[in-house]
């Protein structure tokens, strides 16, 4: 899974490297550790993800540069999430700051049982402008039900985070 992900990544960078326009979409690829805070150590699994943003797609407001993003992920238990939100974006030079949340639809999978299949996702990401239209980051985000579910244990997460615009 690991080799499928780097090929993929080099792929993409290949790719912008023929691509000489305006890039408006931007597709990032992540992995990390889901249920990072897993007390009784049953849970943690390892999550592979890809998520879509639209850069024509946003909107300067008193919160920022909101845009809508889609995206999901898997987890090495067979859990899958999959959700639609919006993120805010701050650049402060070559570091940028995307909080984000987004609602989404969670299968349990032999995974973690989170209570519900709505579950909400809240997100920090940072990431650092590595090449032209190329970042990678780092980001930490939290799944829960807001006590929607029959239980709602929550999760952390935490990724590494690869973003090219096409």
């Amino acid at each position: 899974m690991k080799n499928f992900f780097l090929s993929l990544i080099l792929l993409t960078f290949a790719m912008t490297q023929i691509h000489s326009q305006e890039k408006k979409t931007e597709l990032s690829f992540y992995t990390g550790i889901f249920d990072v805070i897993d007390k009784e150590g049953d849970d943690k699994a390892t999550m592979f993800g890809l998520e879509h943003k639209n850069s024509e797609l946003f909107r300067n407001t008193f919160l920022g540069r909101i845009s809508p993003i889609t995206g999901g992920f898997l987890t090495d238990k067979n859990s899958a999430y999959f959700y639609t939100g919006v993120q805010a974006t701050y650049n402060l030079g070559m570091i940028n700051i995307k909080p984000s949340f987004a609602p989404g639809f969670y299968e349990k999978g032999d995974g973690k049982k989170l209570g519900s299949p709505l579950e909400f996702k809240s997100e920090i990401k940072i990431d650092l402008d590595i090449f032209e239209n190329s970042k990678i980051g780092f980001s930490y985000s939290h799944l829960s039900n807001n006590d929607w579910g029959d239980v709602n244990p929550g999760t952390d997460n935490q990724t590494v985070t690869f973003s090219q615009k096409f």
